[in-house]
């Protein structure tokens, strides 16, 4: 994990963050717009009116993160400049969930007032700030201090993400254990940032003062308490003879861990309430385990701050979502309303039916609200239409929007184009295989980077992998990697046995072909005849290859030992193209040089399933030179009769072409063909042939402004069988292997 991390922030550009332009700069004209002498027009504009920055510049979608490093996770003060890496995490998770750009700023500042005065003035570069890792009590001084002082919205996520989570979490475990909020007595570990958040937000729920209890690494923080207390404990101090965490959650309805690993007892789990609610959230190890509470007391209701028990409650459900509504009104603040108004949102999403893309995103046959349901998944992506609508109109409400949204319908369409499904489809692919992993075989096993991919797969519980090679120089490289490989097969290809016993099937196969015994017997010392045996034989579910191999020397195995899907007369290529704001499909880059209009249509239909397997709709352009009828040359009347072939093969899937490239995918060039079924949102693109769909793939992956490139994905094969792009990488190669889980799972394309 040190290894993948490290490399994670260092390969290619440092860090994970960069700043792109919005607007073109190529020509002079565009020089003279975007600096001098255009420039000086909105900075006139701005000076007669300070909200014109919102029209002129980036400030309405832009956050400042900013720190001092004095609380950084879990590692305590470690200063501004080693926190950069977490302000950085910060800016992604905001890009990434809500598209909200990001300066990360770290302020080497520990005395409270003059890191208030540094953020003022660096105020105005900014539609909001969310102070981050920044030690209790100075947080709270420092939030007041600037909220009180600025009319941007400031938001220490620390407090109140965790509070905003875990108070929608709080307000579905009462509902489904048959509590009132007003009679729940709650009892907090930790007295810290977040955990005074929470229990502030649990009383303005409903949650009455002298029925929660809050204890710290001194006890319980009660009245008169003569040591380790401050003015935000004293607000805090309970009239309790309690002075053991131990002694105030006997009897307890709810507790709440926001402190560390380990100081829970199952005992202390037993003393409280029947189906008591038990929200165990110190990171990255909670208060008690999970498995121990259960086994102490299978009656709770828990959660925990993991991904790998039910009811995480994580605060990437919160803060993307709540500056999103907040930036689109220009709110003069984050206000109570407003993060009561996400609660609410987050609560009753919970409730909701949970779509088939969660589902699949989370590895889950089926999602349910209930005991192990009671909060959205971080990764749904309708927390974003909840959410920030809900806090845009909280923030209307209660007078503290500038720009106030006059349609939400059109607000949530546009929220909707912010999402997409595209941002996730890597999620979405890796969960889909972690419902049921299957037996990958890889015949270059021996390969630093097949490994290095293996462990990330037994890591992420996404496949078996079985790695072709000698076993001794694969143990040899995974002790230098510091890999343990634990749960992967390593299968010697010198087994006399195996391979003899693999060459006399492969005989019986190609016999009548031209191949005889010897032949046979000979082309099983070749790692991908060897491979493709074993998965024709049942031994494995899925193959991969091709990392070291030219891409002929994979698929000719494949053809000649698995073959052809039943109802197929050719094999595909498909390549899937991920950009900021699209999904593209492209076929066929790989294997048919000059395939005919009858198999064009195959091959479309292919796409079709594989695109719709990924949870798209598919729209589907037949590309040419010209555009309908322009031209009567054989290619484009061959493309004209694949768009023929393919709507009577698939009636109910959008299909029109011929077409040029730019009228499949630009609205403005498809103006002139109002008649035409595309209207510059074709997402699968079929080529005329090879070399230009080759072409095309390479130049939109390498200058095309593609986030992700995946394939080529075989379409039309027997058995799952994926070829790797020459010197993949290895986050490609768990996401073929991903996709090759998947077709094992449920044969679509």
């Amino acid at each position: 994990m040190k290894r993948d991390a490290l490399e994670y922030h260092s390969r290619g550009r440092k860090g994970k963050i960069e700043i792109m332009p919005t607007k073109p700069c190529v020509t002079q004209r565009d020089l003279s717009l975007a600096y001098s002498p255009g420039v000086a027009e909105p900075c006139r504009e701005i000076v007669q009116d300070a909200e014109a920055a919102y029209e002129y510049t980036a400030k309405g979608n832009l956050v400042g993160v900013i720190t001092n490093g004095t609380a950084v996770l879990g590692l305590g003060n470690i200063g501004a400049l080693a926190g950069k890496p977490v302000m950085e995490g910060k800016g992604v998770l905001f890009k990434r969930f809500a598209d909200i750009d990001v300066f990360d700023i770290e302020v080497a500042e520990e005395d409270p007032d003059h890191f208030i005065e540094t953020v003022k003035r660096l105020a105005p570069t900014f539609g909001g700030i969310n102070l981050e890792d920044i030690k209790a009590p100075e947080c709270f001084y420092i939030e007041e201090r600037l909220k009180a002082e600025l009319d941007i919205p400031v938001f220490h996520d620390d407090q109140h993400g965790t509070a905003i989570i875990t108070s929608a979490a709080l307000m579905n475990a009462l509902e489904l254990t048959d509590r009132r909020i007003d009679e729940a007595k709650v009892v907090f570990s930790g007295a810290g940032a977040a955990a005074i958040s929470c229990a502030k937000l649990f009383l303005k729920l409903g949650v009455r003062r002298e029925n929660l209890v809050m204890a710290d690494k001194d006890g319980v923080v009660y009245r008169g308490r003569p040591h380790a207390m401050n003015p935000i404990l004293e607000e805090m101090a309970a009239d309790t003879p309690h002075r053991t965490l131990a002694e105030a959650m006997r009897g307890a309805d709810v507790f709440v861990g926001l402190s560390a690993k380990g100081v829970v007892s199952q005992d202390m789990v037993r003393s409280m309430a029947p189906r008591a609610i038990v929200f165990a959230l110190a990171n990255p190890e909670p208060e008690i385990t999970y498995e121990e509470a259960k086994a102490a007391r299978p009656d709770i209701l828990m959660g925990t701050g993991r991904s790998d028990f039910p009811n995480q409650i994580n605060n990437v459900l919160g803060f993307p979502y709540i500056f999103r509504g907040a930036l689109d009104v220009r709110a003069r603040a984050i206000n109570d309303e407003m993060k009561l108004a996400a609660v609410h949102a987050l609560a009753a999403l919970a409730k909701q039916d949970v779509p088939d893309q969660v589902l699949a995103a989370y590895s889950s046959k089926h999602l349910e609200y209930g005991p192990d349901y009671i909060i959205p998944k971080p990764f749904d992506p309708r927390a974003l239409l909840c959410v920030a609508p809900a806090v845009a109109k909280a923030a209307m409400d209660s007078g503290v929007a500038r720009a106030p949204i006059e349609d939400f319908g059109v607000y949530r369409e546009r929220l909707e184009k912010v999402l997409g499904q595209v941002r996730g489809i890597m999620r979405f692919i890796i969960n889909r295989a972690k419902r049921e992993p299957k037996r990958v075989v890889f015949p270059e096993g021996d390969h630093e980077k097949i490994l290095r991919a293996s462990q990330i797969l037994l890591d992420e519980q996404i496949a078996h992998p079985v790695l072709l090679g000698d076993s001794v120089r694969i143990r040899e490289m995974a002790d230098r990697l510091h890999l343990s490989l634990h749960g992967a097969e390593i299968v010697d290809m010198h087994r006399l046995e195996d391979r003899h016993r693999y060459a006399e099937g492969y005989f019986k196969l190609r016999a009548r072909k031209g191949v005889t015994i010897t032949d046979a017997s000979r082309l099983m010392h070749q790692a991908n005849y060897y491979g493709m045996m074993m998965l024709q034989n049942g031994e494995v579910d899925g193959l991969v290859s091709g990392l070291t191999f030219d891409y002929s020397e994979t698929i000719r195995p494949a053809l000649q030992i698995i073959g052809l899907r039943e109802g197929r007369s050719i094999v595909a290529g498909l390549y899937m193209l991920v950009f900021k704001d699209r999904l593209l499909f492209l076929s066929d880059a790989t294997v048919n040089f000059e395939p005919t209009a009858e198999q064009l249509a195959e091959i479309a239909a292919g796409c079709a399933a594989t695109a719709t397997f990924f949870g798209v709709t598919p729209r589907i352009a037949f590309l040419s030179f010209a555009n309908f009828g322009g031209s009567k040359h054989p290619a484009a009347i061959k493309m004209k009769r694949a768009t023929e072939l393919t709507r009577a093969l698939l009636p109910d899937v959008v299909v029109d072409g011929e077409m040029q490239a730019d009228t499949a995918v630009h609205p403005g060039a498809a103006d002139p063909y109002s008649f035409s079924a595309i209207q510059g949102d074709a997402n699968v693109l079929i080529f005329p042939d090879l070399t230009s769909c080759n072409i095309a793939y390479k130049l939109l992956h390498r200058v095309g402004g593609a986030e992700t490139a995946v394939g080529p994905i075989l379409m039309g094969m027997a058995k799952p069988v994926n070829v790797l792009q020459h010197g993949a990488d290895v986050d490609e190669i768990v996401s073929v292997t991903a996709i090759t889980v998947s077709e094992a799972q449920r044969r679509p394309l």
